[in-house]
């Protein structure tokens, strides 16, 4: 009988966020999410007023939605550029069916990212297992949305950028210390928790949004993050790292 691999890549987005809330250390940093339907739409708009909807299979931030209700029972969604208004609920939530279809999607609590010269942006950490077989943050990226876009993802036009100038908008150069040791500290745990579940696992890349009282929210984990977005930095030094352990990893 031949034996199965464990699984080096997890798909579904909801899997993933489940397999995290089982970590009292990485919990506490989770978004509410649950799966899409009328009345679990509606009462997460009643907590937060805000929440993204997305594809629970998906990349590049394709089909994410950001939805919100307005005062006077109006709501609004957006998707890529396009902006839409109902004065019901009934009819908004018709039009995002339209678009979700049969597929299945997720609701996630709307984190109101830090925004650098009126952009949202969040932070890649990237972390790998090293050729000594130990869980390692080998890169950190900052990536910054399209001004009219919603997502920051590089191919829906997102801006690849270093993060010290990013966090030094915000922090003094201390507390910009501590959010990186912070960053790394978190990738790691991460990933020692996924890889417990799920052996297979050689990387992820989380995408960490930073609120207002600089919560770092794991807004998604990516089991097969793409390394080249590194190359996108001046200084060569994390890519080359990143492109090093993948390659430990027999993954080229």
């Amino acid at each position: 009988m031949i034996e199965k691999k464990p699984r080096r890549f997890l798909l579904s987005k909801w899997t993933k966020t489940k397999a995290l809330l089982t970590s009292d250390e990485v919990k506490p940093f989770i978004p509410d999410t649950r799966r899409f339907s009328k009345p679990t739409l509606k009462k997460m708009l009643e907590l937060y007023k805000m929440v993204y909807v997305k594809p629970e299979v998906g990349t590049y931030g394709k089909g994410v939605m950001r939805v919100q209700r307005l005062n006077a029972g109006a709501y609004k969604y957006q998707t890529g550029t396009t902006e839409r208004t109902f004065g019901d609920y009934e009819s908004f939530h018709n039009s995002i069916r339209s678009i979700t279809g049969k597929k299945s999607y997720l609701i996630q609590k709307g984190i109101h990212l830090l925004k650098y010269n009126k952009r949202r942006f969040d932070i890649r950490v990237m972390v790998q297992l090293s050729p000594k077989r130990e869980w390692e943050t080998t890169g950190l990226i900052g990536r910054v949305a399209h001004p009219g876009k919603i997502v920051t993802n590089y191919h829906s036009g997102g801006t690849p950028m270093d993060v010290k100038p990013l966090l030094t908008a915000h922090l003094s150069g201390s507390d910009m210390n501590k959010v990186i040791h912070r960053l790394t500290k978190l990738g790691v745990s991460t990933a020692k928790h996924l890889h417990k579940k799920y052996p297979g696992i050689r990387q992820i890349g989380l995408d960490v949004g930073f609120d207002d009282s600089w919560t770092p929210w794991i807004i998604e984990v990516n089991t097969n993050p793409d390394p080249f977005i590194f190359n996108k930095l001046k200084d060569k030094s994390m890519y080359r790292k990143v492109m090093r352990y993948r390659r430990a990893a027999g993954k080229h």
